[in-house]
């Protein structure tokens, strides 16, 4: 069995033919959107059969499994050793319509009798046993089967935990419990590569349907004046009709009523999509096409969502890099990115392309090879970076000038967005977004995990590095990073640390306050500027919650704060200009490392 450890975003990389698709495919049979085909079993395996298993965390706290009863997943013992939901399906390719045979939670579950299989007992069944173990019936709710297993089990006391492999699909009281629990599993959407993409695809036109319906929906009294006076218009092309017949036959035309049926409206409607320039969608270039239909894909898939309890979504892409501008395609991993992190969902991609596999933190790569025992899935970690980078082409030694360093994404924003905003004044400051889309620069994402990577892809391709890191803490304790700087110097390369906190400490707090009157940063070198932005927006909104509620809610705290660091690197640093950039960082130490990364790339 090949196990695959997935993570809020996950791309799989490897050469053509590795598989990538495949796991895409298992999960969306898992998920029930499709089934196997007969085929898709080892070649090996005499028995034909395929299986699949997912873990689940972050589940529910309350779960019904029967009628309306509250329950959950760890009162029912039906969590694995480390407390996750573990489900395996086995399909049967040995028939020419292959389909679930077998699903079953792997858990630590009671296996003292009769306490092994309560899950598959009738209510009558289970009173039976209450009464057989001793139970006082007379203080339990005999309605609710959950209740009823519980005092069993408590008389039962112990309970003999092992690990057990309890099925799902056997029908009690007219259901089964894979019915019960598949119901809170996320929406599972695959967005495949061979497609066609045109306007006319279920992701197009289902989104476009559903607002057909609201339309007419909201205009159902005009529509109903419509049918009323088509209705009245036939109504007396009827009647003289019947005046008609009365002519051949008063007694045909004493059994004719004349009816009008009216069909549904949105069966009337069909949709094509333009763009401004009224060039039907279908007609524009493969690229536009598919990010169009890209974009629907995810509509289609948050309306199943919201029709499923808005359990969440996971997405599955395969190649997204297909027909894109590798600007595009920097642009889309970004998108991604963001959705991960604003909207709780998980993404996959399959990927064989450096341009998106540059731009990924390791800690999100899968990569698939294979042994002598099969397909092996495995994490990208300086051990295999050499064989990734030979097998992907990670960073060909082209055009590349000079790559930097970086601590994540905002920073990458922040160089970017100043340096245009400096270059349009000053031709010596280069422009890092044009350099890093010519080819002649390449950033290092140095956050997470992935430096060692990094650093094992690019040394030895003699191209200056650069690295800047942020102090973090205030004099007289050292810098978070100062080992690492330490090293950098020693190998021979350029490294900085801020003087201030971070690289939100060099914009100007007079356009933050601009934007935001209840800010309250002073522009004090380490002052906190993305938590001090968050609060000033949290009070400026229409919440409920006291920033003290916030504070104390880690998470919601840490969403803010990310929020409050992206309005800073994507929107205010864009309102920097040199006179206020000199106003507030009269060491000039932003430009300074600017203009020295604009000699090497002048070179």
């Amino acid at each position: 069995m090949t196990k695959i450890d997935i993570d809020d975003f996950t791309v799989f990389i490897g050469k053509n033919d590795a598989g990538k698709s495949t796991i895409l495919e298992a999960l969306d049979i898992f998920f029930g959107n499709c089934n196997p085909d007969p085929d898709d079993s080892s070649v090996s395996d005499p028995n034909k059969c395929v299986k699949i298993g997912c873990i689940f965390k972050d589940l529910p706290q309350e779960i019904i499994i029967d009628s309306s009863n509250p329950t959950s997943f760890s009162k029912e013992f039906l969590l694995n050793k480390n407390g996750f939901l573990e489900i395996h399906k086995l399909y049967k390719c040995s028939i020419s319509k292959p389909k679930c045979s077998e699903a079953y939670v792997i858990a630590n579950h009671p296996t003292a009798p009769p306490c092994a299989d309560l899950l598959q007992q009738t209510i009558t069944k289970l009173k039976k046993i209450a009464k057989d173990v001793g139970v006082d019936m007379s203080t339990v709710d005999q309605t609710k089967k959950a209740d009823l297993r519980n005092v069993i089990r408590e008389a039962v006391g112990d309970l003999e935990i092992r690990q057990s492999s309890i099925p799902l699909l056997k029908k009690v009281d007219g259901q089964s419990l894979w019915d019960c629990i598949s119901k809170y599993f996320p929406v599972f959407a695959l967005f495949k590569s061979d497609r066609p993409s045109t306007d006319q695809d279920s992701e197009a036109q289902d989104p476009m349907k559903i607002a057909i319906k609201s339309a007419i929906q909201q205009q159902q009294e005009q529509l109903q004046d419509v049918t009323n006076m088509i209705n009245a218009q036939v109504q007396q092309v009827a009647e003289k009709t019947v005046e008609k017949v009365r002519e051949f036959s008063e007694d045909l035309a004493n059994v004719l009523t004349p009816k009008v049926i009216n069909k549904n409206w949105d069966t009337l409607f069909n949709v094509r999509l333009t763009g401004d320039d009224e060039i039907p969608i279908n007609k524009r270039g493969s690229g536009v096409r598919r990010l169009i239909l890209l974009s629907f894909f995810r509509a289609k898939a948050e309306q199943d969502a919201e029709i499923n309890n808005e359990n969440g979504i996971i997405y599955a892409i395969e190649e997204p890099e297909t027909s894109q501008h590798p600007k595009n395609q920097k642009i889309l991993i970004e998108s991604f990115l963001d959705i991960v992190e604003n909207q709780g969902c998980q993404i996959l991609l399959t990927t064989h392309t450096p341009v998106l596999v540059r731009n990924i933190d390791q800690k999100y790569l899968r990569y698939i090879t294979s042994n002598e025992n099969g397909p092996i899935v495995v994490s990208c970690d300086e051990s295999n970076s050499s064989e990734i980078s030979r097998n992907l082409g990670v960073l060909p030694d082209h055009s590349v000038k000079l790559f930097l360093g970086v601590e994540g994404r905002n920073d990458i924003n922040f160089f970017k967005l100043i340096s245009k905003k400096l270059h349009d004044d000053d031709p010596e400051i280069p422009d890092l977004d044009k350099a890093e889309e010519d080819g002649q620069l390449v950033f290092i994402p140095m956050g997470g995990s992935s430096l060692d990577l990094w650093v094992s892809r690019i040394n030895g391709l003699d191209r200056p590095q650069f690295y800047l890191m942020d102090r973090d803490n205030e004099p007289p304790l050292e810098a978070k990073y100062q080992s690492q700087y330490e090293k950098f110097v020693r190998e021979g390369h350029t490294a900085w640390i801020t003087e201030r906190r971070e690289l939100e400490n060099y914009i100007n707090p007079n356009i933050i306050s601009g934007a935001y009157e209840n800010y309250e940063g002073r522009g004090e070198p380490f002052e906190d500027v993305p938590l001090l932005l968050a609060k000033a927006i949290h009070e400026s909104s229409e919440s409920s919650n006291s920033w003290e509620d916030i504070v104390n809610d880690s998470a919601k705290l840490k969403k803010k704060e990310s929020k409050a660091k992206k309005i800073l690197n994507k929107n205010l640093v864009s309102r920097m200009t040199r006179e206020l950039l000199e106003a507030h960082d009269p060491d000039q130490e932003l430009i300074g490392w600017l203009q020295e990364l604009g000699s090497v790339l002048r070179q």
